[in-house]
């Protein structure tokens, strides 16, 4: 099978430096609305992969995001939301990015080109076979993603990845591919957009869906969130006040006693 950068191929669009804002807005918002298509085609293998993580944070595992660039940013962005979405420790799912935290802000020269990085900063985090490695990248051919994977096969670990060009390098590397082939960029080569829309969703899918499978939602409640602000305490009370027949301020009191929504109402209710 021939690999073609369907990521990096030009733009539909010409001469975007002569379009009005409206313009813009509009072509890109076109570009945008086939993303969902896209990763409509990929359920199959997300569920796949969804699969197996769940299975190993059953057994205590965890789910690693490996990435370079805006890739590793999107993961360590998905990463940074499970535990005050649905209290999970803050281990538990991480976000690794070529060059560390630093490239997190600003990029790291030639830190992507490096294959053996990413086991090196994966093995800083003891990371075990009962562990879960999914590397992230549009174009499917970056060495610190794939070589991390490539070391993980190696030891058992297991490895799935999200790109955005079929029958990439990284595919065929990962044991659990997701494949979302966006097609060429509003602004050629530009991967931060179409492709990093599609790897967020997808990021998004991942998450959820192993945290409701895990029971971190109740119905269709985050009855686990941290409570780290005062809009997130009056939701927690308006859910508690959803559960059980209780006024605003007795709600208010059981979340203060309890200190999450899960443990207000089953305490109550006891």
């Amino acid at each position: 099978m021939i690999f073609t950068k369907t990521t990096e191929e030009v733009s539909k669009y010409e001469h975007l430096e002569n379009m009005s804002v409206h313009e813009l807005l509009i072509n890109i918002n076109q570009e945008d609305k086939t993303v969902p298509y896209a990763v409509e085609k990929a359920l199959p293998q997300i569920e796949a992969l969804i699969a197996q993580i769940v299975a190993k944070l059953k057994l205590g595992g965890r789910l690693f995001y490996i990435g370079a660039g805006t890739s590793g940013r999107l993961g360590i962005v998905d990463a940074s939301e499970c535990p005050p979405t649905f209290g999970v420790p803050f281990d538990l799912v991480n976000g690794i990015i070529a060059g560390g935290d630093s490239a997190i802000r600003r990029a790291v020269e030639n830190a992507e080109d490096d294959d053996k990085q990413a086991w090196i900063d994966l093995q800083s985090h003891n990371i075990g076979k009962n562990d879960a490695v999914i590397g992230i990248a549009a174009s499917g051919t970056t060495p610190y993603v794939i070589g991390g994977l490539e070391t993980c096969n190696e030891n058992n670990i297991v490895t799935g990845c999200i790109t955005c060009n079929a029958g990439s390098p990284l595919a065929l590397t990962a044991q659990f591919p997701i494949e979302v082939v966006v097609g060429p960029e509003f602004i050629t080569g530009s991967s931060r957009m179409k492709a990093g829309t599609a790897q967020k969703l997808v990021l998004n899918m991942i998450s959820t869906a192993a945290m409701i499978q895990l029971g971190k939602v109740k119905g269709n409640k985050m009855v686990d969130m941290q409570l780290t602000n005062t809009k997130l305490v009056d939701r927690g009370v308006k859910m508690i006040m959803g559960e059980i027949p209780v006024s605003y301020e007795t709600a208010s009191d059981l979340l203060k006693k309890y200190g999450s929504v899960r443990k207000a109402v089953n305490n109550y209710a006891k």
